[in-house]
């Protein structure tokens, strides 16, 4: 039987962790292996409700569906979720429990740090591997002494460490070396070995420098995973919008529909379009200015984690006026159905009062202090919607059609309602009358089956890492734990 645990950190945000992590997860469900995902710490605002009520984070949610299981609180035990540049809500067990600064942030270090551990001890007792995912960069130096989601955490429970690299971003091999050098010697040795993300072309090319890294380091390469175009699916760093969006076949009408998202500074739970981007025909860009709205079809305002602050950003833009102005359909999700209203007013987020909307829906919001977690079931188009919902403003709706707990008025449509477009007939349905409304001669496929893509996404995952790397030096590391490594200069000397 196979138990133990790994950690699989990054030399970057985005480097590939997330999926890494899934990959590994449900490639050892194919071994029969009872594995569980954990991420410590995360900070994003792609966020998911579990059917206890709890939030974490929505790589976690992705993780534990390749591992076969449902996700719960102890994945994800801590979450940060920022309003701003400088403060950020803190969601410990799946509930918010302060707004912090990143100075007042150490005051909860202890609080967060026994939570943390806690969790993965209880998902160590439950299964026989957990694989964990880690934050950022284990070499960010300057937030060491208070980490708990790369070495803190590998130290603290004897993990041995893979490092990720991005080679599409180039300078993969200086990354490696300086993430190694620049930890201490304990640290360094956790640091068990690298995996080359995201390569285009032969691998027999990269060989000299992985020669030379595995002498130069006395560390493994478990292996080069090849550039996968399609992965982008729950995707958690909002620098995974900047990647290209494409309709993944031909239309089956005529024409194509074309989506604009506002990209809000802000923007939360983007993974909303993914059921979206995934249909046929359907092509999806995120947008910063009005220009960009003109030749779409559908404008979406989606969520956001600083309803009031990215209004305004919508209003500096003339993004605001241009929505407003617009003639043909538009849809709200969470921020985005608040900002659609003619009020706003919120003496907690942000802590303006009271705040004009953009007037396009008959709605009143008012922001409360506790935070609403929910699995809502409904209808509409005369289908079922199952999906969840996360926010402290709370909509009154004072007219128009009832729209997933929201309304309709006209071409403009608002919800609170996050992973609707996951319902495959009633985005089916929806898609089909914006279409109609836009003059466009788009039919909706009548076989998408958004559940099934994500799991054939999971399985490219896995089949990834069966196929790219060393699978039992992989095993290995995981049962036997760090194995004994050089330290690299400087190696942290005087710290």
């Amino acid at each position: 039987m196979v138990t133990g645990g790994l950690l699989v950190a990054g030399t970057t945000s985005d480097a590939g962790k997330s999926v890494v992590t899934a990959g590994i997860c449900r490639w050892l469900v194919r071994q029969g292996v009872r594995v569980a995902p954990f991420k410590a710490q995360n900070m994003s605002l792609n966020s998911y409700v579990t059917a206890e009520g709890a939030e974490i984070g929505r790589a976690q949610a992705m993780q534990a569906q390749a591992a076969g299981l449902e996700p719960v609180a102890d994945m994800n035990p801590i979450l940060l979720k920022p309003g701003s540049d400088r403060r950020s809500q803190v969601v410990l067990m799946g509930r918010p429990v302060a707004d912090v600064d990143a100075m007042e942030y150490g005051d909860l270090r202890d609080l967060l740090r026994t939570a943390a551990l806690e969790a993965l001890a209880r998902l160590r007792a439950q299964y026989d591997v957990v694989v964990c995912e880690g934050a950022g960069s284990p070499a960010e130096i300057n937030l060491r002494r208070g980490d708990i989601a790369n070495m803190g955490l590998a130290r603290a429970a004897n993990l041995p460490v893979i490092v990720v690299g991005d080679i599409d971003r180039g300078g993969v091999f200086a990354a490696f070396y300086g993430t190694v050098g620049l930890l201490d010697a304990d640290d360094q040795s956790h640091i068990s070995g690298f995996v080359v993300n995201k390569f285009r072309g032969a691998k027999e090319l990269l060989e000299p420098g992985l020669d030379m890294l595995r002498r130069l380091t006395g560390r493994a390469v478990y292996g080069v995973l090849p550039w996968l175009d399609g992965l982008w699916l729950d995707v958690e760093d909002s620098l995974a919008l900047d990647g290209r969006r494409v309709a993944a076949r031909p239309p089956h009408g005529r024409q194509t529909l074309r989506v604009a998202v506002v990209r809000l500074p802000r923007i939360s739970n983007f993974t909303d379009l993914d059921a979206l981007a995934a249909e046929p025909g359907v092509v999806v860009r995120f947008v910063t200015g009005p220009a960009e709205l003109d030749d779409a079809d559908l404008v979406v305002l989606p969520g956001s984690r600083a309803t009031v602050s990215d209004l305004a950003w919508l209003r500096t833009t003339g993004l605001a006026a241009a929505i407003a102005e617009r003639k043909g359909p538009v849809l709200g999700v969470c921020g985005g159905f608040q900002m659609l209203g003619r009020e706003i007013v919120d003496d907690v987020e942000s802590g303006q009062g009271k705040v004009e909307g953009l007037g396009m829906l008959p709605v009143r919001v008012e922001f409360a202090p506790e935070k609403r977690l929910a699995r809502p079931e409904g209808t509409a188009y005369g289908h079922p919607v199952r999906a969840y919902e996360i926010h402290h403003g709370r909509a009154t709706v004072e007219g128009g059609e009832p729209f997933l707990d929201g309304c309709r008025v006209g071409d403009v449509w608002g919800t609170t309602w996050h992973g609707a477009m996951e319902n495959d007939a009633f985005r089916r349905a929806f898609l089909a009358d914006v279409a109609e409304r836009a003059g466009r001669d788009f039919v909706p496929a009548p076989d998408t089956d958004f559940a099934m893509l994500r799991e054939e996404r999971l399985d490219a995952l896995g089949d990834l890492v069966e196929r790219h790397l060393d699978t039992d030096a992989l095993l290995r590391l995981i049962q036997q734990g760090p194995p004994e490594v050089p330290v690299l200069p400087p190696g942290a000397v005087g710290r």
